[in-house]
């Protein structure tokens, strides 16, 4: 594979739109490093308290390369790491000296763990009455649902998500990637910022509280309302959707798939035509997307038909020409090599002290004046125990050292 050039060291000169704001992020797993990773994207201060020796479990989660956790790379970039027991005294007494100079405390805990460990948000303001305490749990802060345990798999299936994905003829399935957790991330970083800027006009804090279900069912579409209205459950239906037609994966002469979508009467006039088919944009079942809706089924039939006289590469010279939607179902491999991908740099090279040079997906969306960028990837266990906790906060390596804390750790920690 050839290396994917980007101009993101060059972007990393500048100071990002984030420049300034300070964020401890005492989270683990996905949902919630997720939010302040794409804070740090765009160059806020992230300090990331991990437990003494173990570190965030999303380390050991998923493909390693020489023991090294190949995701948390990508979730924990731009991020400094310390080691802190928030059981013990001293893990406290950091976290509050913390917290003094920060804009930002993420976490998520099941609700009540901060205040057992005497880190409730009337502690934390005291301190600061300018903090925003964000708190990323599976059920929220309230309600019967709220002292239970919850990730992103649960999340799934409560939202409805899981019960409109597959095939009529066989079981639900969960997504292949934790969506639930990737949908909260964002949505934690935008309550952040809405906070954030409330902040600033005001000079208060206030405690962002987040169910990892919530944005999903905000997402997944109109079967609240459809049910709401019309009493309508949607049912599995493989790749169609319930309300645009044609909508699908479709196989080509020689066996490759291409995704089409009929989003408009012009794009799907333009479709038949690519597929020298005018006879299909003529048919009275198809003549507008609500009575294609209803003939979804032999709508497919009759485009996979048509395509079967096509491989994949005519098959899209052809809808380009026409100007009609398609695209390959790409893998991973594919994604690497495509020139679209490449000229808006969506993979970039990071450094890495552990791993060297890293190529992982790049910040997302671009800004003019002040981008966003990738300065290092996830950091080693602990690396920045000495910068902030001795140099920044005052304990000594005595101290640290009755608690297990490393301090000088090796590159290849």
């Amino acid at each position: 594979m050839q290396n994917t050039d980007t101009s993101n060291a060059s972007a990393g000169l500048h100071a990002g739109a984030l420049a300034g704001l300070k964020v401890l992020d005492i989270s683990n797993f996905l949902a919630a490093p997720l939010s302040t990773m794409f804070l740090a994207d765009f160059g806020a201060e992230v300090i990331k308290v991990e437990r003494p020796g173990r570190g965030d479990e999303l380390r050991m989660w998923g493909d390693n390369k020489d023991g090294v956790g190949l995701y948390f790379k990508v979730v924990n970039r731009n991020k400094q790491s310390v080691e802190l027991d928030l059981h013990t005294p001293l893990g406290v007494e950091a976290v509050k000296k913390l917290v003094a100079e920060m804009d930002v405390v993420v976490e998520n805990y099941r609700p009540g763990t901060l205040e057992k460990w005497g880190l409730g948000y009337d502690v934390l303001s005291a301190i600061n009455p300018r903090l925003i305490l964000v708190r990323v749990t599976g059920f929220g802060q309230t309600g019967p649902y709220s002292p239970r345990p919850g990730f992103g798999t649960l999340a799934e299936a409560m939202a409805g998500y899981v019960n409109i994905s597959g095939t009529p003829d066989q079981p639900p399935l969960l997504p292949g990637f934790g969506l639930a957790d990737a949908s909260t991330g964002l949505m934690a970083a935008f309550l952040t910022l809405a906070a954030v800027h409330e902040q600033r006009r005001t000079g208060r804090g206030q405690v962002v509280d987040l169910a990892i279900y919530e944005t999903l069912l905000t997402l997944i579409g109109p079967h609240v309302v459809n049910y709401d209205q019309l009493g309508k459950v949607q049912q599995r239906a493989g790749s169609r959707l319930p309300f645009v037609a044609p909508r699908n994966i479709y196989p080509t002469r020689d066996g490759h798939y291409v995704s089409i979508a009929g989003s408009s009467q012009g794009v799907f006039e333009r479709i038949c035509a690519a597929l020298e088919a005018p006879q299909i944009a003529r048919d009275p079942r198809y003549l507008d997307n609500r009575l294609r809706l209803q003939n979804a089924e032999a709508l497919d039939e009759d485009l996979m038909a048509a395509m079967a006289h096509f491989d994949r590469d005519d098959l899209l010279a052809r809808f380009e020409r026409a100007e009609a939607a398609i695209f390959p179902v790409y893998d991973v491999a594919e994604i690497f090599e495509d020139p679209q991908v490449r000229a808006r740099e969506n993979i970039v090279g990071v450094p890495d002290e552990q791993l060297g040079d890293i190529r992982m997906q790049n910040v997302v969306g671009k800004l003019s004046r002040t981008p966003g960028a990738i300065r290092h990837a996830g950091p080693p266990t602990g690396q920045s125990n000495r910068e902030i906790l001795i140099e920044r906060l005052g304990f000594t390596e005595a101290q640290l050292a009755a608690e297990g804390i490393r301090i000088d750790l090796p590159a290849e920690a």
